[in-house]
């Protein structure tokens, strides 16, 4: 039965407020650590890829789904999980989340054959979005003042955030330990931690009667599977299955579009979506996940088989790219506080262009792993440039009254930049990696011309 808003309200009116300090403190780094778990798989199956791969007999284009599987569905269900929040309680639908995304990752771990992985990665995706919005809104519940909100959600960000550095190290002595069925075991006792530092009505927060348009967001997520599906065949080689999956893109593109015409809850905000500077936020977002988790995927597979490192030392390869991560963003909320978003988005955009084409030339000539080093560290920085300020560049770009949607709909496109990232450069490595990663510098170059077109230079409000 759904709860009405003021009754909930009245319900639980100040009962966040007046929990004991410690007590919210406990909540919060379960909050935390809900996303940190969500965070550590995006990048913990990185180092275990070549032994993945043998393990269950597998080609390049198998590796790709296992990771797009995830990707897919976790961002295309962002565009509607802020909503299915709304509608069912924060609480509720972060807690069955995050039971959802540790039994998955135990069945993961015991997956016997390619294909049941690959489902049940999609099923750690839609499991990874119930807790993105749902951490957000609860955190929000928690600390109603604003003071003590804003700390909070600092201390969110640098606790999840220590997944990304942390996850190739990890993941590779995991792999070097036990092999990649221990990189998805470790999320069990993550998982059962969470829902016991967030048990209780501390962060309890109510729903609502919100419309979801279910068929639209099941569009949505074909469209993103069959465009995926496109370009893995057409990096091996299938013609026939690349030209049935692209038609039936472009099919289900015309089919969404009809839903979100007809729909009373559409999944994407049209208003929000004529701002030219919201445009190329959303683009620059898409080109950092494009770049980041596309040399995710190809790099491990270079220093494995071609610089013959161990898992573990390649996960300790990626500090300089993953570094950058922990220690930057203070820096660039500063440079935001002071000069505005642009300069660091623009910055770093420059950072991953020239990231690129150091990973890419160090690849084309073989180089050292220095020379693969400074491409790394040109990486980080650009990337930890670019996303603490893109939220707030999107936030000011966004009509008046849609600064959550924009949030959301900036996640749900970056996580589809990953997705075409992986897919796309996954695909060039048959050729030859050096193609891949000059494709991210190309790709991270457009949309650092695209948004120093759209957005005037004394900010980004149009």
């Amino acid at each position: 039965m759904t709860t009405s808003p003021t009754s909930s309200s009245r319900a639980l009116a100040g009962g966040s407020s007046r929990q004991p300090t410690g007590r919210r403190r406990l909540v919060l780094l379960g909050i935390s650590l809900g996303y940190f778990m969500v965070l550590l798989d995006m990048t913990v199956l990185s180092v275990a890829e070549p032994d993945l791969a043998v393990s269950l007999h597998t080609s390049i284009s198998g590796l790709q789904w296992t990771t797009t599987a995830y990707t897919v569905v976790f961002g295309a269900l962002l565009l509607s999980a802020g909503a299915v929040t709304d509608r069912y309680g924060a609480h509720r639908v972060f807690r069955v989340g995050v039971a959802v995304f540790g039994l998955g990752s135990l069945l993961s771990a015991f997956a016997p054959a390619l294909g049941l992985l690959i489902a049940l990665r999609a099923v750690l995706g839609a499991a990874g979005a119930a807790c993105v919005p749902a951490s957000m809104a609860m955190i929000a519940r928690l600390y109603p003042d604003q003071a003590e909100r804003t700390r909070a959600v600092a201390a969110w960000a640098a606790i999840s955030g220590a997944a990304v550095a942390a996850g190739p190290i990890v993941g590779g002595a995991l792999v070097d330990l036990a092999g990649w069925r221990a990189i998805f075991l470790i999320n069990v006792p993550i998982a059962v931690l969470v829902l016991t530092l967030t048990a209780g009505r501390a962060a309890q927060c109510p729903s609502n009667d919100r419309r979801i348009d279910w068929t639209a967001q099941l569009a949505a997520c074909a469209v993103l599977a069959l465009l995926t599906d496109a370009l893995v065949a057409l990096g091996a080689g299938s013609w026939a299955h690349a030209a049935g999956s692209g038609i039936g893109t472009v099919l289900v593109v015309v089919v969404f579009a009809v839903l979100e015409r007809r729909s009373d809850a559409p999944v994407l905000n049209r208003a929000m979506l004529r701002s030219g500077g919201v445009r190329a936020g959303l683009a620059a977002g898409a080109a950092v996940n494009f770049a980041l988790n596309g040399n995710l995927f190809v790099l491990p597979l270079l220093l494995q088989q071609d610089h013959h490192l161990t898992a573990v030392v390649t996960g300790l390869a990626f500090l300089p790219l993953t570094l950058p991560f922990v220690l930057n963003p203070p820096v660039t909320g500063r440079i935001v506080a002071r000069f505005g978003p642009r300069p660091p988005i623009l910055t770093g955009l420059a950072l991953l262009t020239a990231g690129g084409i150091a990973l890419g030339c160090a690849a084309w000539a073989e180089a050292g792993y220095g020379w693969l080093a400074l491409g790394l560290l040109l990486t980080g920085f650009g990337v930890s440039f670019v996303l603490p300020a893109l939220t707030t560049a999107i936030i000011n770009a966004a009509p008046p009254g849609t600064a959550g949607a924009a949030s959301g709909l900036l996640n749900a496109t970056r996580q589809t930049g990953a997705t075409l990232g992986v897919a796309t450069m996954g695909s060039l490595t048959g050729i030859g990696p050096a193609y891949a990663l000059l494709l991210a510098a190309l790709v991270c170059l457009a949309a650092s011309t695209w948004f120093a077109h759209a957005t005037p230079t004394t900010g980004t409000r149009e």
